[in-house]
């Protein structure tokens, strides 16, 4: 059994989308962000840096102690290991693979997460140029 330390963004999803291709059992615990649930004690000592995304296996691959782990790549990475799915052990197939969930994590990602701060929380200076965005996207949301 997987415990995963959940909220419902992107990180939080690519998680869940790996347990549930992968059929693994896994209980979800949800953190509430805008309460400040990633800060709380019992977390930090699952996940210092305070984020979520992050799993406590209860049947680790090596058969020992649960294994706390956090960083959605990390927890991918480890998932594919312990599986045997979405990994290949071909050299230059499992290359290119972890070349695109680097790249996700590294570089995607994070600007993805920009563009909703700034659509959803603009600072002032934006608001005009948003609005002007908003209404010629509109365009194609009409039909």
């Amino acid at each position: 059994m997987i415990d995963l330390y959940f909220a419902p963004t992107p990180n939080g999803h690519k998680i869940t989308l790996f347990l549930e291709e992968a059929e693994l059992d896994y209980r979800l615990i949800k953190v509430d962000l805008g309460k400040g649930g990633q800060f709380r004690p019992e977390f930090l000592r699952i996940s210092p840096n305070n984020k979520i995304p992050a799993i406590v296996d209860h049947s680790p691959a090596d058969g020992g102690e649960p294994l706390s782990l956090f960083e959605s790549g990390a927890i991918l990475l480890y998932l594919a290991e312990k599986t045997g799915l979405f990994l290949s052990h071909e050299t230059r197939e499992r290359a290119a693979t972890l070349q695109w969930l680097f790249w996700q994590v590294g570089g995607l990602g994070p600007m993805l997460g920009q563009i909703i701060i700034l659509i959803t929380q603009p600072p002032k200076p934006f608001l005009t140029l948003l609005n002007v965005i908003r209404l010629k996207l509109s365009v194609f949301t009409m039909y």
